[in-house]
Formats: structure tokens, C-alpha cells, sequence
């Protein structure tokens, strides 16, 4: 059987690019963040091409206390980085009741397994709403920067739930063209707090156990 070729993600966004700034077109977008890493390189490249709300949404990450200084982070990053075109901020409800009632059953479910895709899936589902309540051209995430996110499954529920609610979604691999490296360049640039867990309370046990057996575990989140 002959292998299936490996979508380019990168290349695709790249193309599209090329075609809004041939066309002199600036679109809006709908960009999902999962902390402020992760943010730095994907506003530093995409604001150029588009005009970013960035929307913060993360029912899953635990405790309390964290998810307040990753939303410091976000507004502390958008306050020091420069964009040719302003980058506004939402944020999203924090409930993680909703998060527990969404994976509850997957609560041993290894670490990118299916209590992460569903949890990929809502807040991708929540992206995509409103971006088409906004009426925003396209909508994203920055969870496809991570060496451990796999773009495939996120680009795939992102177009399913950009279908589902009538917005468009866009692809995105941003680990490509170095951008995981260049987030850890802009981290130490900007003293951004780079957590060293996902974010839910399950990653977080994971995380600590891998300390407990002094395993090395690189900074920056997962």
C-alpha cells in the first residue's frame, strides 16, 4: 500500500500568507493561546499578516493560582511585544468543572492520549464559536508549537469545528521554521514564566513524578 503523504501545515500557511499580502488583505483572527511561550513567537510572525485577538481559554489547568499567573503572562507579553497591527486580548471563562465533567472517565489516560484530544477539542469548539460570533476570517491555535502537540490531530479538530459553527480555521504547524526554538529565545528575551506541565492536574502529577525520578524534563511546557 503506498504510504499516505504528510500534510504540510506550514506550507500551507505560508502560501496563504503569500496570497492575503499579495492581495493587500489583513484579516482578522481568532487565536487561541495556551500560555504566553507559546504566544511570543506565533504574534511575532502572524502580527504582521493579521489582526490577532489573542483569547485565552484553559478550563483544564490547575490549580487556581497557575492559571492566574499564566493569564498575567499572556497580558504582561502583550503589553512588551511589538506587532505592526495591535493585538487585543479576551479572555475566556475559567470553569474547571467543565473540564473534569469533559474527560471524566480518562482520568488515566496517558499524557497525549484521548483525555487530551478531547480537551484539544474544547477549546478549539470554543474558538471557533466565537470566532464566528465575531465574525472573524479565521481562527487558530498556538498548541501546535509544542514538539509534543501533534498538528495533525489539532488541525484536524480545528477544521471540524470550524465547520461545525462556520468560520474558517487555519492551518498552523508553528514547531515549524524553528518557532519552538525562536518561543525560547522570546521566553528568555521577555523573563517569561515557562511552566514545566501542560496545565491540568493530570499533567501535572505526570510532571511531578518525572521530578521525583530526577528524569530531565525541558522548560517550557508541554
Amino acid at each position: 500500500m503506498e504510504r499516505q503523504k504528510k500534510q504540510n501545515y506550514q506550507r500551507e500557511m505560508d502560501e496563504l500568507i503569500e496570497t492575503l499580502t499579495g492581495e493587500g488583505l489583513v484579516p482578522s483572527l481568532f487565536l487561541h493561546a495556551c500560555c504566553a511561550p507559546c504566544s511570543s513567537y506565533v504574534l511575532e510572525y502572524l502580527s504582521r499578516y493579521f489582526r490577532i485577538t489573542l483569547f485565552y481559554y484553559n478550563p483544564n489547568i490547575f490549580p487556581a493560582e497557575e492559571y492566574a499567573a499564566r493569564v498575567r503572562e499572556v497580558k504582561r507579553l502583550l503589553e512588551s511585544l511589538p506587532a505592526k497591527y495591535p493585538v487585543r486580548f479576551e479572555e475566556g471563562t475559567y470553569d474547571p468543572d467543565s473540564f473534569f465533567r469533559a474527560v471524566r472517565g480518562h482520568e488515566q489516560d496517558p499524557e497525549r492520549g484521548e483525555r487530551c484530544t478531547i480537551c484539544y477539542r474544547m477549546r478549539l469548539s470554543e474558538a471557533a464559536r466565537l470566532a464566528a460570533e465575531g465574525g472573524y476570517d479565521y481562527f487558530t491555535t498556538t498548541l501546535s508549537i509544542s514538539p509534543l502537540k501533534d498538528a495533525g490531530r489539532l488541525n484536524a479538530i480545528g477544521d471540524e469545528e470550524g465547520k461545525r459553527y462556520g468560520v474558517q480555521h487555519l492551518h498552523a504547524d508553528f514547531k515549524k521554521k524553528d518557532g519552538y526554538r525562536r518561543s525560547i529565545e522570546l521566553s528568555k528575551e521577555y523573563g517569561l514564566y515557562r511552566q514545566n506541565y501542560c496545565g491540568c492536574i493530570f499533567s501535572k502529577q505526570e510532571a511531578d513524578m518525572r521530578e521525583r525520578r530526577n528524569l530531565h524534563v525541558p522548560a517550557g511546557g508541554i
